[in-house]
C-alpha cells in the first residue's frame, strides 16, 4: 500500500492534536518555504512574507485541536495565507488613506492638493518626518493616526496620561505642518529661481 502526502499529514495532524511539538515542527519544515514563496509572490517583501508564515503557523497551533485529518492540510494552510495576505493589503490601503489625511491636514495649500504630481515624494517625506520624531511622540502618533487607537488605549499602552497623549499628538501635527510649509516654500523658491 502506497503512503500519500495526505496520509503523512494526517498522521502528523493526529499527533499535533495531542500537543506534539515534533509534529508541529515537521509540518512547519515541510510547508514554511512554499508558504513563504507564495506570500512573497504577492507581497514582494521578505519581511511581510515571513510575517504571513508566522501568522499561518500560529493559527495552526492555536486551532490544533480542531484540525481535520480527512481534508487537505495544504489547502487549509494556503487558505489562511491568502486571507492573511488580503488582510495585509487591506491594512496597507487603510494606512495609505490615513497618511493621505495627515498630508492633507498638514498642507497649507489644500485647493490643488489631490492633483499634486509629487504625491509619492510627499508620502516618503511623511514617513521620514515621522521617523525623525522623538521616540515616545512617534509611538503615540503612529498609534493614534495610523493604527486608529483611542486616546485611552494609547495612554494605557504607553503608561502615560491622556493629557500627555494629547500633547504628543498636538506637537507631532504642529511639527509636520511646519515641515511641510517649509518644504512647499523651498519648492516655490526653486520654481521661481530656475524658471
Amino acid at each position: 500500500m502506497k503512503i500519500t502526502i495526505s496520509d503523512i499529514d494526517a498522521q502528523l495532524i493526529t499527533q499535533l492534536k495531542k500537543d506534539d511539538h515534533d509534529s508541529f515542527l515537521r509540518l512547519f519544515e515541510k510547508y514554511s518555504n512554499p508558504l513563504f514563496r507564495f506570500a512573497n509572490g504577492y507581497l514582494k517583501s521578505n519581511e511581510a512574507a515571513e510575517d504571513i508564515v508566522q501568522i499561518v503557523f500560529t493559527k495552526v497551533w492555536d486551532n490544533r485541536k480542531k484540525l481535520k485529518t480527512n481534508t487537505s492540510f495544504q489547502c487549509y494552510l494556503f487558505t489562511i495565507a491568502l486571507n492573511s495576505i488580503r488582510q495585509h493589503f487591506n491594512k496597507l490601503s487603510r494606512q495609505n488613506e490615513l497618511k493621505h489625511k495627515i498630508l492633507f491636514d498638514s498642507s497649507s495649500d489644500k485647493t490643488d492638493f489631490d492633483e499634486n504630481d509629487n504625491y509619492q515624494e510627499l508620502l516618503d517625506k511623511l514617513d521620514e518626518l515621522i521617523a525623525r520624531m522623538p521616540e515616545k511622540r512617534k509611538e503615540v502618533f503612529i498609534k493614534k493616526k495610523l493604527e486608529e487607537k483611542s486616546l485611552k488605549e494609547i495612554a494605557e499602552e504607553c503608561t502615560i496620561s491622556l493629557k500627555t497623549v494629547d500633547y504628543h499628538i498636538h506637537e507631532a501635527m504642529k511639527f509636520l505642518k511646519k515641515e511641510f510649509v517649509r518644504i512647499q516654500s523651498i519648492g516655490i523658491f526653486f520654481f521661481i529661481f530656475f524658471f
